[in-house]
């Protein structure tokens, strides 16, 4: 009869156990893969065939025993760093979103607000549309395997330890947020600034001919405009934001 040691078992375990969960984590929180109409099973499957595509290019992993408390630390910490990983990329979305907020308050859009069922709340169309401009960013720029040259990176950057929230003091993800209102802005100014100057020109028109309805030539006017300034600067969207999103997976490889 043949038996295996509880270490045998274990260091056959090892290479595979502590890698799933931090891909994982990275699918729970990462754009496109973390919409609810991926259903978790794809999730999991792609965790699998993830950790055993990379096996060769991740590092040695420690042999830890399951039922000891240090294996639980470890268990948390792979899930944190996945999360981690998937946030950062999420952060991109957030920007650009977030221009898409600034430009629809602009064209006076957003009131044009609905339930989104992809994130289960309430977005503005304006934003809505450059969500899915930058899911399709996302999907055509290869950014899935951005994703995953990052969790593989992140073995040798952030190596498996029973510190579950040592890493963050070396990412400081707090300071994030600067990079929602930097991209965000720098997307959103061209069309902010041509909405700006409608918004001039419609009231020195309103100083010249006080008669004339305003409201009923402005809102028209603000609205083609803003169309306008989408049609012009959707083509270049894409570099800033393929930059934004390698600079931020930058930290974990």
């Amino acid at each position: 009869m043949v038996t295996f040691s509880e270490a045998q078992v274990m260091a056959w375990i090892s290479p595979w156990l502590w890698p799933f969960f931090r891909v994982l984590g990275l699918f729970t929180a990462a754009p496109v893969f973390s919409m609810r109409t991926v259903p978790r099973r794809v999730r999991v499957g792609l965790a699998i065939l993830i950790v055993l595509c990379a096996q060769p290019s991740l590092p040695e992993m420690p042999v830890i025993p399951l039922d000891s408390p240090i294996a639980l630390m470890v268990v948390l910490q792979q899930l944190l760093i996945g999360v981690t990983i998937g946030f950062a990329a999420r952060v991109i979305f957030a920007a650009i979103e977030f221009a898409g907020e600034i430009i629809g308050l602009q064209m006076g859009l957003n009131f044009a607000a609905f339930f989104d069922p992809m994130s289960g709340s309430q977005a503005t169309a304006v934003s809505r549309f450059y969500g899915t401009i930058a899911a399709w960013l996302f999907v055509v720029m290869n950014g899935h395997l951005l994703l995953t040259s990052a969790v593989v990176g992140s073995f040798t950057v952030f190596p498996i330890a029973p510190e579950p929230l040592a890493f963050i003091r070396t990412l400081q993800p707090q300071v994030w947020g600067a990079e929602v209102f930097r991209l965000g802005l720098w997307v959103s100014l061209p069309i902010v600034a041509m909405l700006t100057l409608v918004n001039i020109v419609m009231g020195l028109i309103a100083r010249v001919a006080p008669q004339m309805n305003i409201f009923s030539v402005g809102f028209p006017m603000s609205i083609g405009v803003g169309i306008t300034g989408l049609w012009l600067t959707l083509p270049m969207m894409q570099a800033p934001f393929t930059a934004a999103l390698e600079r931020m997976l930058g930290f974990f490889r």
